[in-house]
């Protein structure tokens, strides 16, 4: 009897600490609380999104989706290693955007560099150990290797955008943060000042330096980085610029809020809109590639980027199923899409990039 609590009592202690872990970071509490609950889409004691959005569908169990993650897809990885170029990160007055696979990009712009989402480690995980590695040939960039940043846009707080080890490299980097309403509880639990971090809700805006402002607006997605959903919020942007305006979609199912901005904020320069890690099973969180070309259209947008993609495997469709479905869609609705390889240094102006780099990889 001793023995079996003397296991149980461990057994507590180990998940308390595991559980307490900083990775896991902090749930907002205090005037940033009431502030979340002030939110007209707070209801339940979470944050929703504007139409309804379950988990996952009728008929569709937690099993099905354990199984199928289980049994994988042998073509959900490229079987060779994924091409990159060396980034210019020259200062410029004029746009330069620089992808780096996934979600995470640098803009270059006004003499100013702006990094979205910055996510360098192998995996997205909390454990290092734990989860699928990132594709092979993806490693060519550290946060060590960019410039001096002066903004750094999260969009919300899940590992594959919010990287606990990048942020704790960027606490000396003086960038400032700007956010989603409550993730700044993550970033001062890591060490970035309070001074730092501006977190915004659907339709408010900062301007944290001349000629550039940023405006949150909505999404259809979920937050959280253990087991309690929906405490922080999750957001797209609209960034503007002293020549351009650009939609930086976070992750976002399809919903009504792309042909609402496109109408009332458009039209813009670029759109970059997530297109990889949909499943039948969880068809509201994430586009289908028919889905981004769409959303793209009603953004009313010149260019579109697609990401999201090009790093991790963290859904069951071939790797590369989303770009080519992408691509395959846009001809039909005229959308011109651009694919930058990774690393690939670019302005909108010249030299779009549009070569099928990801082919017979």
């Amino acid at each position: 009897m001793y023995i079996f609590l003397s296991v149980v009592i461990l057994l507590v202690l180990f998940a308390f600490v595991v559980l307490n872990l900083p990775v896991f970071g902090k749930i907002p509490s205090g005037d940033r609380l009431a502030r979340i609950k002030k939110l007209p889409n707070y209801q339940d004691g979470e944050i929703k999104n504007q139409s309804f959005t379950p988990v996952k569908p009728e008929g569709v169990t937690y099993w099905d989706m354990l199984s199928k993650v289980i049994e994988g897809n042998k073509d959900g990885t490229p079987k060779n290693i994924i091409p990159h170029q060396k980034p210019d990160f020259s200062s410029s007055e004029q746009l330069k955007l620089t992808w780096f696979g996934h979600s995470s990009y640098l803009f270059q712009v006004d003499g100013k560099n702006i990094l979205v989402d910055p996510v360098f480690s192998e995996r997205t995980s909390p454990f290092q150990f734990l989860g699928t590695k990132r594709f092979a040939g993806t490693d060519f960039i550290n946060i060590e290797d960019f410039p001096p940043l002066d903004i750094v846009l999260i969009t919300h707080d899940h590992y594959d955008h919010l990287d606990y080890d990048t942020i704790l490299k960027l606490r000396k980097s003086g960038a400032k943060f700007i956010t989603s309403l409550g993730v700044g509880a993550h970033l001062e639990h890591w060490g970035i000042e309070s001074e730092r971090i501006t977190e915004l809700a659907w339709q408010e805006e900062t301007s944290p330096m001349a000629n550039i402002s940023f405006k949150a607006m909505p999404a259809r997605h979920f937050s959280g980085r253990l087991f309690k959903r929906n405490q922080t919020l999750w957001s797209s942007f609209i960034l503007k610029t002293k020549h351009n305006n650009l939609y930086l979609g976070g992750d976002s199912g399809y919903d009504i809020h792309f042909k609402e901005i496109g109408e009332n904020y458009g039209p813009f320069d670029l759109a970059i809109l997530e297109c990889g890690q949909y499943n039948k099973m969880w068809p509201n969180i994430h586009m289908f590639p028919n889905e981004v070309a769409l959303a793209s259209k009603e953004l009313n947008t010149k260019y579109l980027i697609p990401v999201h993609w090009g790093k991790y495997r963290l859904a069951l469709h071939n790797w590369d199923e989303s770009i080519n479905g992408v691509l395959k869609s846009a001809i039909d609705l005229n959308v011109e899409v651009l694919t930058p390889q990774l690393g690939e240094t670019f302005n909108l102006e010249d030299n779009l990039p549009k070569s099928k780099w990801w082919i017979n990889l």
